[in-house]
């Protein structure tokens, strides 16, 4: 991140735009918008801009720009179609050390303009670092339908209350917790519906019937990450993520989804890898347990879906043996998403009637399968966790009679922009895994349907 976003308080503060056009024009309004004492400087003006003067909402010095005008100001905008004014404004300001704009030309900006949805009091800037103003503008144009008008009104109430609620919940945890029920809850539809009244009472009544005590309780949020895509999250997980005090994350949950986190969250790294554990598993366990004993409310962030080789039902079973309340929120599972980014479906019609999702992990050297279960025609064969061991995995499917010739495929870190596709048989699986030295995490899908992924393959 090149640029700290930040919100400056500019109400009644000097500041300067130079330029005489439609740009600068534009530059005033915003700056208006934000109560700037504003001067603006040009040998001349367009017909907005004498409006502007002639209202008295800015001061107009019909003359060339002088490096002296910067001294005092708050903020100054480079607005000309000039491109030597320009460079002649930016050093003047960045000499006096003056926060400067200059449109359009990023490289002379100490800061850049976002674009913006104004829902006054709220405000939600959207910026490209200056690597394309116009796709600012579409992801602003998207947030527009997204955010009502009533935000305003509704932060307007929060606003008044705050001292109210301030008294009445001293602590910040629980402060934080009622705001967050109120404003995810009937009041705050009761004014998205134009009920302002309802709404006020019923915020009142929340205020006067809800005590401390009732904003102290834990939870465990226990969440599927998906394989690695973050397009993949369900809306619930990551409305549950920034809502979390405490993130417990694994080896398996990529960066870019543990960074939707709630930004001042406490991350804990509890990842496993082969016979190295960060946390056991009975310590994490008693950690959810402890965590909630104290008010926290504990994100248990998992890669693919905690029920599928996420040991998730361990985890809940020792919550509800403390009495913790739990929710699980289901992930796209690494087989599925895995075979659906390479174009391999896990079942088909015509190849594979049936898919077995069953992990590669080594117990005393060996892996203690079914294996009649494994051997059955027109089936679909999704391992998990099978890299370490992929010798013996190849080794033990040979001696058990699966075909040496079957399609085999290894997916390396799947749905992601990282994803690798390797294709060869059963009987190649482990010179694959040699010669392009896979790492985990990685999928191997065995079966006919792995002949599709050449036509299926979008990715």
């Amino acid at each position: 991140m090149r640029y700290f976003p930040i919100f400056l308080d500019l109400c009644e503060r000097p500041c300067l735009v130079v330029g005489g056009g439609e740009v600068a024009a534009r530059k005033a309004q915003q700056l208006l918008r934000a109560q700037a004492d504003l001067t603006l400087v040009a040998p001349g003006a367009s017909a907005e801009v004498q409006a502007l003067a002639q209202q008295g909402k800015v001061r107009h010095e019909a003359r060339t720009f002088r490096a002296q005008d910067v001294n005092g100001c708050a903020l100054v905008i480079a607005a000309t179609d000039d491109e030597q004014v320009n460079r002649d404004v930016a050093a003047a300001a960045k000499a006096a050390q003056v926060p400067v704009n200059v449109v359009d030309s990023p490289a002379l900006c100490s800061f850049i303009m976002p674009s913006v949805v104004d829902r006054d009091p709220v405000q939600v800037a959207v910026s490209t670092g200056g690597a394309s103003p116009v796709l600012a503008r579409l992801l602003r144009t998207k947030l527009e339908t997204l955010i009502p008008a009533s935000y305003g009104r509704l932060a307007t109430v929060v606003r008044e209350l705050r001292g109210r609620v301030k008294q009445r919940f001293p602590e910040f945890r629980e402060r934080r917790r009622f705001w967050e029920n109120i404003l995810q809850g009937p009041v705050a539809e009761m004014l998205f519906g134009g009920r302002e009244q309802a709404a006020l009472e019923a915020l009142e009544r929340a205020l006067e019937n809800t005590a401390p005590a009732d904003l102290k309780g834990g939870e465990v949020y226990l969440v599927g990450g998906g394989p690695g895509d973050p397009d993949l999250l369900t809306f619930r997980a990551l409305r549950l993520m920034q809502q979390a005090d405490v993130v417990l994350y694994d080896r398996l949950v990529s960066p870019a989804i543990v960074d939707l986190a709630r930004k001042d969250a406490q991350r804990i790294y509890v990842g496993k890898r082969h016979d190295s554990h960060t946390v056991p598993q009975s310590e994490l366990n008693e950690m959810l347990v402890r965590l909630a004993q104290q008010g926290q409310r504990v994100l248990r962030l998992k890669g693919g879906d905690p029920f599928i080789f996420g040991r998730g039902g361990e985890e809940i079973e020792e919550l509800a043996a403390a009495g913790i309340p739990f929710q699980v929120v289901p992930g796209i599972t690494a087989a599925s998403g895995c075979a659906a980014y390479a174009g391999i479906p896990l079942t088909h019609r015509d190849l594979s009637h049936s898919c077995l999702f069953v992990t590669g992990h080594l117990k005393d050297g060996k892996l203690d399968f079914n294996w009649p279960a494994l051997l059955q025609p027109k089936q679909t064969l999704a391992i998990y966790m099978g890299i370490k061991g992929v010798d013996v995995l190849q080794q033990s499917l040979l001696e058990q009679g699966m075909q040496p010739d079957l399609p085999a495929a290894i997916v390396q870190q799947g749905t992601t922009p990282d994803q690798r596709v390797h294709l060869g048989s059963v009987a190649t699986l482990a010179n694959i895994v040699a010669r392009q030295e896979i790492k985990p995490p990685s999928m191997i899908i065995i079966g006919e349907v792995v002949k599709l992924h050449e036509k299926l393959s979008w990715l």
